[in-house]
């Protein structure tokens, strides 16, 4: 029994001023010795809870299996623009990145010393017809004389070599004035080519010729290709398919991690194996409507499978990799954490196909997996779907 001290009164039975305040600090003392233990007791209960985790049951679903490799993309139509003679560039008649159409005319080299070249070709062209015009006549006038015996057979022989030589000085005047015509179109420099015009590399002024490289370069981009290496093992699913006239889809995963909104389709494999890496060339098709795909650039390629299969499959993020391979933690019925080493088929839209290692109906660990290690016990709760979950 605690005897709690009197307090001292004045003449008129009331406690003194400032009387009170020594009784109630040594109540307040006692209140919290009192408590001390309780609330120790809570702190250290807390501390022995076991650690809440999100787990989320291996099942069976159907999902085709999907490789996925490193690809280049490769325009089908590009032409790089070169001066096939020797002047001075002139004017300039596209924009650096524009469309171009085929035919259009894009840059033009001096052609003053080219036209020059023409004339001077055609009037040589003419003298050889004159020339060749007289020969006949000649050779006609000896054939008429020969046959009255007014000519030797030697005049009319002469007659004839003269006129065949004629024959041919204008066939070589012909021809030259041909090249000086051919060498003259090819100061205007046209696009062969429909389709987009990178920057020019040269600027007007300057001399260019067939030495100084490529001016400009023209790809078609509505269509284009990816090129990928495909290993062997991958290899011989993907002849069977094409063989029996199937096409893979193919998918393409761009640098920023979307998925290009078009799909493809593999059309060639590569005739030899490199040696190096004991892969074959694929090439697969994509339509290029919007031109957001561009020839050079670097993609992941996505090839899947036709036909659908269960598999066992689990989150993604529910696996971890050591230096032994791929695990996962698994909770059983006590609440008791267990790893597990699985074997990993193929990855797909953030699942994991298991081969080995799990059963359906396993509780795998899908969040909280850092708290954790084998033979803890914890708070087992289901993980919201997918649907439910809150965004990262």
């Amino acid at each position: 029994m605690i005897h709690w001290p009197r307090v001292p009164r004045n003449d008129t039975g009331t406690p003194p001023r400032g009387g009170l305040r020594p009784a109630v600090v040594a109540l307040a003392g006692l209140l919290a010795f009192a408590l001390a233990p309780a609330a120790g007791a809570q702190t250290k209960a807390v501390d022995n809870a076991p650690p809440v985790v999100l787990v989320q049951p291996a099942e069976l679903r159907p999902l085709a299996p999907q490789s996925e490799y490193i690809g280049r993309i490769a325009v089908f139509d590009k032409v790089e623009l070169r001066a096939r003679v020797k002047g001075v560039l002139g004017k300039r008649e596209f924009e650096d990145g524009a469309k171009v159409t085929e035919g259009q005319l894009l840059f033009t080299i001096d052609p003053a010393p080219y036209r020059i070249a023409v004339n001077q070709k055609r009037a040589l062209r003419d003298g050889a017809q004159a020339a060749l015009i007289n020969a006949d006549a000649q050779l006609k006038r000896a054939a008429d004389l020969l046959k009255t015996n007014n000519v030797s057979q030697v005049a009319y022989d002469q007659r004839l070599s003269e006129q065949l030589q004629a024959k041919a000085t204008l066939d070589d005047a012909e021809a030259q004035l041909e090249d000086a015509e051919l060498q003259l179109s090819y100061t205007k420099i046209t696009a062969p080519i429909a389709g987009l015009i990178g920057r020019a590399a040269v600027s007007p002024g300057n001399i260019v010729g067939p030495e100084s490289g490529v001016l400009a370069t023209i790809v078609n981009e509505r269509q284009i290709r990816v090129l990928f290496s495909v290993s062997q093992a991958e290899l011989l699913n993907v002849r069977r398919d094409l063989r029996a006239g199937e096409h893979l889809p193919v998918r393409l995963r761009l640098a920023d991690g979307k998925l290009y909104p078009e799909k493809g389709r593999v059309d060639f494999i590569d005739v030899t194996v490199d040696p190096n890496t004991d892969g074959q060339m694929a090439r697969a098709v994509f339509d290029n409507a919007d031109e957001l795909l561009t020839d050079g650039q670097t993609v992941r390629v996505i090839v899947e499978g036709n036909e659908p299969a269960k598999v066992l499959v689990v989150p993604q993020p529910a696996m971890a990799i050591d230096q032994t391979g791929p695990y996962v933690y698994v909770v059983d019925g006590r609440g008791v954490v267990e790893q597990r080493r699985i074997t990993v088929d193929f990855v797909r839209d953030g699942m994991i196909a298991v081969a080995s290692g799990l059963k359906a109906g396993d509780r795998v660990i899908v969040r909280g997996q850092q708290r954790v290690r084998a033979g803890m016990t914890v708070e087992a709760q289901a993980a919201p779907a997918a649907a439910d979950q809150p965004k990262r």
